[in-house]
């Protein structure tokens, strides 16, 4: 549904590029925040299948609220395909929103736990094959959901006014999130289902409160300091429980960096789908649409996780290099800054070809001469052109003020345009004399790839125009008809009079662009009607190709791979097996928080240039990959076995001796102490990664 979330908050309700992606983006976080309140839930009170069941009909019920404001005729009066009460569609995408955020969130720490709940101890294998197959059916989900998503959306649906089928592409997720959750309740009597047995996420908050607050009432200096702040929760908590909150606060500690990679990483959906609809998604045997390149990350993971696993990381470790987890990461990191300087040059390549569009009181205007056989020479402010019949000036001219204009050496005529405006102004004779006659034209690049064409009518009587299910509708003679919006492709328009003669006039059009198709005086109905009609082009058409995005989706989906996959085996390497939750809630954060980022520059930001916000999120980035670098380096691993071991034998005072935590030092079995070192592997990490 994420895939087109973003169009839809543009273009359907109409919001601009920075307010949708600070929605976007607060919506994902929302998203990633909940997921400790679905954790809490299930063990601490309906277990893990009813808190998948209730808030699965939760998350059914915010996609089909979604879908139902997305549907344009509800409050279309008018039938003129715009909805006339925007706050009511705006209200109930909301509505839906908050509960998919809270569907979504509440089942994200469940599901894989209550796979992995289905396996005994003995059967750590079959356990491994799940998780392998769940990990694969999240990516193929994804996979699709991003090549159909944008198919569905790009279908035209409504009873009086078609438009883009936001309906359909938000619906079918909805029917689908139906049909698994039957699925999931048919198969309830073959589940194992264990019991809440309370949360150890509570457990730990409490036991960190306590000590802060025990520590706070004895700040004063006569009493003795102790060796580790939380050693002042030993007076009401145990000290395994306090040394394995010691683990999870020391990797806790290492991931407040993370969430500035997570900034970057989910503007995929957001910067990088609409840096997309700005180009050109033309690849010969099939046309891309703007959110369908999203298509490329899931198709990278597929590839690149066994690449990475079975080649590139044994062929490093071959070469005697320590390619350890926490500089894995910072490499992921490091990837990910540089996508977005790739996405800030393309960037800089796409504002080369966009038109220069009037501001304040400036002024564009650009000159058609529709005299019949007589050739005109424009003198507009100083700037002189030679018009032939029926041709245009090469470009707009802009003006601050207003100017003189004459034509072949006649009196002047003083123009004063509308400000920030763009006019078009054609030459036809009144009287035996040129006279100008002002036309107004769009102040913006067509959005959605599309391309908005108008017709002049330079023919002696009134014209119907239409393309497809849209019309231009009628044009009088000597006059512009209205912007209608057409697709990429070949679209046929259809030109007849009152007596029903018909011409059909073929236009090929890429993406982006926008052009005033002349009729001239001299048209004709008949077999070559249509060789008469003169295109004038009056914003170039999207020239930057799509594919030059896939570099920047390339180094984007390598980081997440390096980063994302290690980033969670490492922690679950350094952390006790009973509070492996914290740790996954503490991930789920650092989403959250890098999509919090993303709306704090968004708004607080004040660029102009869309490239150099690219290239400030790429710097903050290298500027924390700097820091986690500093972070990694002083960081000495350790063995929560050997650690937990000390408390389960408490008379042993070699393991006291060399498990002490506190000073962080465990050993490798060839008696070498080991700092920043590769962590093993846990089954789950792929799993618990991308849920």
């Amino acid at each position: 549904m994420r895939a087109v979330l973003v169009l839809y908050f543009k273009y359907f309700l109409g919001w601009d590029d920075d307010f949708a992606t600070t929605i976007y983006h607060t919506f994902a976080a929302l998203c990633y925040l909940t997921p400790i309140l679905g954790a809490i839930v299930a063990d601490s009170w309906l277990g893990k299948f009813k808190t998948i069941i209730y808030l699965s009909i939760v998350y059914a019920a915010g996609q089909v609220i979604l879908a139902v404001s997305a549907i344009h005729d509800i409050t279309d009066t008018d039938r003129d395909g715009t909805p006339d009460n925007m706050t009511f569609h705006i209200s109930l995408s909301m509505v839906g929103l908050l509960l998919i955020a809270l569907g979504t969130g509440g089942i994200k720490p469940c599901v894989a736990a209550f796979g992995g709940d289905q396996f005994q101890d003995h059967q750590e294998k079959q356990r491994g094959t799940f998780f392998s197959i769940f990990y694969l059916s999240i990516n193929a989900g994804s996979l699709l959901s991003t090549i159909i998503t944008p198919v569905l959306r790009a279908q035209e649906c409504g009873i009086h006014k078609q438009r883009e089928c936001y309906p359909l592409a938000f619906g079918v997720p909805a029917a689908l999130m139906v049909v698994a959750l039957i699925v999931f309740i048919v198969g309830s009597g073959m589940y194992t289902k264990t019991a809440p047995q309370g949360n150890i996420m509570v457990k730990f908050c409490r036991c960190v409160g306590f000590a802060i607050k025990n520590r706070f009432r004895h700040r004063s200096s006569a009493y003795p300091k102790r060796e580790h702040w939380m050693d002042w929760a030993e007076e009401k908590y145990d000290k395994l429980l306090i040394a394995q909150v010691k683990m999870v606060l020391k990797v806790l500690f290492l991931y407040i960096p993370l969430p500035m990679f997570w900034a970057l990483f989910d503007q995929q959906g957001s910067r990088w789908t609409l840096q997309a609809t700005t180009m050109n998604g033309d690849f010969g045997l099939l046309t891309i649409q703007p959110d369908q390149m999203q298509t490329i990350n899931p198709i990278l993971i597929l590839v690149l996780v066994p690449i990475m696993d079975s080649l590139i990381y044994p062929l490093i470790a071959k070469c005697n290099l320590n390619f350890t987890a926490l500089k894995r990461m910072t490499v992921g990191m490091f990837l990910a800054a540089l996508a977005f300087v790739c996405a800030g040059l393309i960037q800089l390549q796409i504002d080369e070809t966009l038109p220069k569009f009037p501001s304040g009181a400036e002024a564009q205007v650009k000159f058609i001469n529709m005299i019949e056989g007589e050739a005109i020479s424009v003198n507009a402010g100083g700037h002189v052109y030679e018009l032939k019949p029926f041709d245009a000036s090469a470009d707009y001219l802009t003006f601050a003020e207003p100017f003189n204009l004459s034509v072949g050496g006649g009196a002047p005529y003083l123009q004063d345009l509308p400000d920030a405006s763009r006019n078009t102004i054609i030459f036809r004779k009144d009287g035996g004399n040129p006279r100008p006659q002002r036309f107004s034209d769009i102040t913006a690049k067509p959005e959605k790839g599309a391309n908005s064409i108008r017709f002049l009518n330079g023919w002696t009587s009134k014209l119907n125009v239409t393309v497809g299910e849209s019309s231009f509708g009628d044009i009088v003679a000597n006059n512009m008809s209205v912007y209608v919006s057409v697709g990429q492709g070949e679209p046929q328009f259809k030109i007849m009079d009152a007596s029903g003669n018909e011409c059909v006039f073929t236009q090929s059009l890429g993406f982006g662009s926008s052009y005033t198709n002349v009729i001239p005086p001299t048209f004709a109905f008949g077999e070559n009607c249509a060789a008469s009609i003169r295109p004038i082009m009056d914003i170039s058409p999207n020239s930057v190709h799509m594919a030059l995005q896939i570099p920047q989706y390339f180094l984007m989906t390598a980081g997440e791979v390096v980063f994302s996959v290690t980033g969670l085996e490492f922690a679950y390497s350094q952390a006790p097996s009973n509070m492996k939750s914290v740790l996954q809630a503490g991930w789920l954060l650092t989403v959250a928080f890098g999509n919090i980022i993303v709306l704090i520059v968004a708004e607080a930001a004040t660029l102009e240039e869309q490239w150099a916000e690219y290239i400030l999120f790429a710097s903050l980035l290298v500027v924390v990959c700097v820091i986690f670098s500093v972070m990694a380096y002083f960081y000495t691993y350790i063995d929560p076995m050997k650690i937990e071991a000390q408390f389960a034998h408490p008379d042993s005072d070699e393991l006291k001796r060399k498990g002490s935590f506190d000073k962080n030092k465990v050993h490798d079995p060839h008696g070498k102490q080991r700092k920043d070192s590769d962590s093993s592997r846990e089954g789950d990490r792929a799993a618990e990664t991308k849920m």
